[in-house]
């Protein structure tokens, strides 16, 4: 299977799973060896990326390089096995990646959430059956929100105690990965109304993945509608994921710090299409005194504004990546909220320098890039809709509070 055939019209059509990798993973040794893997693949998914969000083909044979890779393992602990790189080295992974093909990258990001979820809240034997999932190459796809509800924290999803497993019932949307994927972590509540996360296997009676995501941007994304009919759970596979709110953690911050990731990625993507096609496709303007698009002033000016707000955006990330690296290894309400603050901070920016220099490259590189057959639209579309995640502008409130105030940030999944 290659290609989504289910369109939105056909969406009642359940999407049937895929097995897991036949060979295990790679296994990642270091942080260089990370960053020269993605870089490795990046050059391969870049080729097809415009013809697959085109035809909304699904990157099947990328996705399955992607993560036999080892990068979906690369945070997973050196006391079992993995390679537990810096934060700062898995954002610059994520955003290598996203700059090829961003809806790639968007596909790891819950993987990678939830695997830094159960090293914050697993007990170690539930760390090492599901960490050697991931060793061996097995995907998290996800089940997490929900479509109707007033907030975003507000699920009804939720599970029953049935003795050796539990019993999941509800839907999803926004399910980044879920077609794809080998297990699915759903987001449901126990009796008292706290979040779990229930990792069921794709297969699993009952739960049902949907094509029907619609969007204009971010379209392979694997996404879609879950439903989730007497879903059986084992309880091995049950995560208490609330116990990483309860306290200060770094899970907030790592789920966010990934989403910043993909858009420095969406906004390098967009600056290099810019360079090149002016470069080899756009006229200089009547009025300009010069031959090259390239020597037109205004547009060196532009370029070196965009870059500029790039590599800020880019410092910032690294620094939220070691921030974070501090706040795992010494958890407090002091160190979390520093990797909170630093990872908001990025935030902001990844998501005003995306935006921006993805609808800047058609004002300079000119009239001919709105063409269909260079699909450069892609950029702003993708940009525009990963940055609805979470709202900037509470980002802001967040640091006003903390720096006027001493409020700490709230401890959840978007903060």
């Amino acid at each position: 299977m290659t290609l989504s055939t289910n369109n939105t019209e056909y969406a009642a059509k359940a999407v049937p799973p895929v097995p897991r990798p036949s060979e295990p993973a790679h296994i990642v040794k270091t942080d260089a060896e990370a960053i020269a893997i993605a870089k490795t693949l990046a050059a391969e998914f870049i080729k097809d990326s415009a013809v697959r969000d085109r035809d909304r083909i699904w990157p099947v044979k990328e996705l399955d390089a992607f993560s036999q890779s080892g990068l979906w393992a690369i945070n997973v602990p050196k006391a079992f096995g993995g390679p537990e790189v810096s934060y700062a080295t898995l954002a610059r992974v994520i955003e290598i990646i996203s700059a090829a093909d961003s809806s790639i990258g968007q596909v790891a990001q819950n993987h990678l959430g939830v695997v830094a979820a159960i090293r914050t809240v697993s007990d170690p034997a539930q760390q090492k059956l599901l960490f050697a999932e991931v060793l061996r190459g097995t995907r998290f796809g996800n089940a997490f929100s929900e479509f109707g509800s007033k907030r975003a924290v507000d699920f009804e999803t939720k599970f029953i105690d049935a003795g050796d497993h539990v019993v999941v019932n509800g839907q999803k949307f926004y399910s980044s990965g879920a077609l794809l994927a080998h297990l699915v972590p759903i987001v449901a509540l126990d009796s008292e109304g706290r979040a779990w996360y229930a990792i069921a296997e794709r297969d699993a009676p009952g739960l049902t993945v949907i094509d029907d995501w619609s969007s204009f941007g971010q379209r392979t994304t694997l996404s879609g509608t879950v439903l989730l009919d007497n879903v059986r759970v084992p309880k091995t596979h049950v995560v208490p994921g609330y116990k990483g709110y309860e306290v200060p953690t770094a899970d907030g911050a790592i789920f966010q710090i990934i989403q910043v990731a993909v858009d420095t990625g969406i906004a390098q993507a967009a600056i290099d299409e810019t360079v090149s096609f002016v470069r080899t496709n756009s006229r200089a303007w009547v009025d300009s005194g010069v031959d090259n698009a390239w020597d037109d002033p205004y547009t060196i000016q532009a370029i070196g504004d965009l870059t500029l707000r790039l590599h800020a955006a880019q410092a910032l990330l690294e620094k939220a990546g070691y921030a974070i690296d501090r706040a795992i290894l010494d958890p407090n309400a002091e160190t979390v909220a520093e990797a909170q603050i630093v990872t908001a901070e990025a935030k902001i920016l990844s998501t005003e320098i995306a935006i921006a220099a993805t609808n800047k490259l058609f004002e300079l590189a000119g009239t001919r890039s709105t063409l269909a057959e260079h699909g450069l639209d892609r950029h702003w579309r993708n940009a525009r809709t990963h940055t609805l995640h979470d709202p900037v502008r509470w980002k802001y409130a967040i640091l006003g509070k903390y720096f006027l105030n001493g409020e700490k940030p709230p401890l959840h999944a978007w903060s």
